[in-house]
């Protein structure tokens, strides 16, 4: 196919949202906003890729860290308004999978 064809913002928001654990993440926040730490043991993945990950989401604003001056420091993960957007999409995907998706037993 011809790149000139493409859609090159829909490639790169395929290539964001398709990163690994990516969808997951903004899946758990949909709920809510998490700490840190609730999110690492929601998820099977380790705290420098879930670290890694949040960074990427906040740079496209799609997720938003808030810092409480509390001792300890507290920090929250929410979903920008941007991030809210995804919801239907998420959503929609969780239904695919559903009527589509079969998980075979081991």
């Amino acid at each position: 196919m011809n790149p000139s064809l493409l859609c090159p913002r829909f490639e790169k928001a395929m290539t964001l949202i398709s990163k690994r654990w990516t969808g997951l993440i903004v899946f758990q926040l949909l709920s809510g906003p998490h700490r840190f730490g609730t999110l690492e043991s929601s998820l099977p993945i380790s705290g420098r890729l879930l670290s890694e990950r949040l960074k990427e989401l906040e740079k496209e604003d799609i997720v938003s860290r808030k810092v409480f001056p509390e001792t300890p420091v507290r920090i929250e993960y929410s979903l920008t308004t941007k991030g809210l957007a995804l919801e239907p999409i998420i959503k929609e995907i969780q239904n695919w999978s559903q009527d589509w998706i079969k998980i075979e037993d081991n």
